[in-house]
């Protein structure tokens, strides 16, 4: 296991976990609502051309541009293949 922002470009792997900063966490809720829940496949295309930010990740058909910082917070298991 390890976090979406530690992923290599191409690698892929299952949602494990959202790591909330506080109890009402709105970054934490928002990526929720946006389809980044346990057990769902998800996929980081590549990053972004100056300091490696943004993250381009995919979700399905979605693809999403994260900050490092936002995908810090999403714990995945890249044991469990996910072809996405």
């Amino acid at each position: 296991m390890g976090l979406l922002s530690e992923l290599p470009p191409g690698a892929s792997g299952r949602i494990v976990d959202i790591t909330a900063q506080s109890a009402s966490d709105p970054i934490a809720e928002r990526l929720h609502d946006l389809g980044f829940v346990a057990g769902e496949p998800v996929k980081l295309v590549s990053y972004g051309p100056f300091g490696a930010d943004p993250l381009l990740v995919q979700i399905g058909f979605t693809r999403f541009a994260l900050r490092r910082s936002e995908a810090a917070r999403i714990v995945v298991n890249t044991e469990e293949a996910a072809h996405v």
